[in-house]
């Protein structure tokens, strides 16, 4: 789903491209298309994490977890598997200069760290579970990865649009074959979630949910080269809103609720393409 998702857009897009015109290329001027890909490390706050099952109904407060990042190998540039790491995809279109809209998904990965030191609220019927059983208000417990696990590592998808304003603020060399650009974003968008949760004596994974929504702000620096080809680094930070994040694939009564608050670093690479002059140019190639 997370190929075949941005795949339909180009294909979208591609026939567009195909038929530009000559034109002056100024990477943020009306009518520049731009894609990208790359990779991210995420952090996240404290929170707390409410499980609601049949038979049970309790909340962990302050829980921590990490973002789960792949060893640097062949795993980031093999074609087959380079979805398997944390990675940031998008495709956008300049319908003002300086402005874009764009549309995409940053694939982040949630893991619970193990051994949380946490409080314990709620309701757990006997025989439920052999850890916890009972009536609990804030008594503090200990997570045990091996009898309570909860994870969104296929991942915390943030599919979201982003609205950008971009500025220029050097260009260099020969035929301006570099430059460097400025970003500042503000996005919104819904979160799909794969989750694995181990807990009374059951372990699913990869339980599929559109599960709630995320704001989030973007700066960056994008390093511009020949016109068509950039760099891009940065940050991401905002919040996150689980409202409903299915934990058993055969019940949909089970869920977990939860939100928190969010950082990232990001570094991509992307295409510049102009699809409508704002000078004609006609010494450029076609695009």
């Amino acid at each position: 789903m997370k190929k075949s998702l941005f795949l339909i857009v180009l294909l979208v897009m591609m026939p567009m491209i195909s038929s530009a015109q000559t034109k002056k290329k100024v990477s943020y001027a009306k009518g520049t298309v731009f894609f990208y890909w790359g990779y991210n490390r995420s952090g996240y706050t404290k929170s707390d994490l409410r499980l609601v099952g049949p038979g049970y109904d309790f909340t962990l407060s302050g829980v921590t977890a990490q973002d789960r990042p792949e060893k640097f190998g062949v795993v980031y540039i093999d074609p087959s598997r380079i979805s398997i790491p944390q990675f940031n995809a998008r495709i956008g279109y300049y319908f003002k200069d300086h402005w874009a809209l764009s549309f995409g998904y940053d694939h982040m990965k949630y893991i619970l760290n193990d051994r949380n030191e946490v409080t314990l609220s709620g309701t757990i019927d006997p025989g439920i579970d052999s850890t916890w059983s009972g009536t609990y208000s804030g008594q503090p417990v200990v997570t045990d990865q091996n009898k309570f696990h909860y994870e969104n590592s296929d991942g915390l998808n943030y599919l979201r649009f982003e609205l950008t304003r971009t500025d220029q603020w050097l260009k260099a060399g020969k035929n301006d074959w570099f430059g460097i650009s400025t970003n500042i974003g503000v996005a919104v968008g819904g979160l799909l979630s794969f989750n694995d949760l181990t807990f009374a004596e059951q372990k699913d994974v990869r339980t599929i949910s559109l599960s709630g929504y995320g704001i989030s702000i973007h700066p960056s620096v994008r390093f511009e080269f020949f016109k068509h080809f950039f760099l891009q680094t940065g940050m991401s930070g905002g919040f996150h809103q689980q409202l409903k994040v299915r934990n058993r694939p055969n019940d949909p009564t089970a869920y977990t609720r939860q939100k928190y608050g969010y950082a990232a670093w990001e570094t991509v690479g992307g295409f510049l393409f102009y699809l409508k002059p704002k000078k004609k140019c006609d010494s450029c190639p076609d695009w």
